[in-house]
């Protein structure tokens, strides 16, 4: 009763840039924290990006100085603005949250987007 539905995915070349979209919806009362997670052919799953509700962001060093998450609390929507990209960046990329739930929907609970696929050709 709750959805993640991630958008901006693509091909693109090293160097370029893409813009990754995020907006929940359904039963929701709050979110917590919102963030990007991506996963290689291979590889476990790993966190790229969070940001909380008041604001603080957290990016893996791998993506520090190339990513910045942001978000717009008002719209239940989080953003991953990728730039510089590299090869190494190529994944399934997934939204997350941390719901507060409404109406039947109860408690706090994950919710996971369906993937948006990002490639970088070298």
């Amino acid at each position: 009763q709750v959805q993640l539905v991630e958008s901006g995915g693509g091909l693109v070349q090293a160097g370029g840039s893409l813009r990754l979209s995020c907006i929940a919806s359904g039963s929701i009362r709050s979110i917590r924290t919102m963030g990007w997670y991506r996963q290689a052919p291979g590889k476990q799953r790993e966190l790229v990006a969070s940001s909380t509700t008041g604001g603080t962001t957290n990016h893996a060093d791998s993506v520090k100085g190339r990513f910045t998450i942001s978000r717009d609390n008002a719209k239940n929507t989080v953003y991953l603005q990728m730039t510089s990209l590299k090869p190494e960046d190529t994944a399934v990329y997934y939204c997350h949250a941390d719901v507060v739930g409404a109406g039947n929907v109860v408690g706090l609970f994950e919710a996971w987007g369906q993937g948006t696929q990002v490639t970088v050709s070298s």
